[in-house]
């Protein structure tokens, strides 16, 4: 569960692979995160970077909103 992993990530110092499409769950979560547009990597960057990302934007929404 999602309460699982916030207690494990600090206090164990791990790499997680999580799969979530819930980016309000991935961006409280992860440090770093990699995009995947049609199953390849598109980005790579912390969460405050891909929220922000132009490629992301386009992939997910059609068109950058910047």
């Amino acid at each position: 569960t999602l309460h699982h992993l916030t207690v494990i990530h600090p206090t164990r110092h791990i790499t997680m692979v999580i799969i979530e499409h819930d980016m309000h769950v991935v961006f409280s979560l992860a440090e770093r995160i990699t995009v995947l547009a049609q199953g390849a990597p598109l980005v790579e960057d912390t969460p405050d970077n891909i929220k922000g990302n132009p490629k992301v934007q386009e992939a997910y929404l059609g068109e950058s909103q910047n």
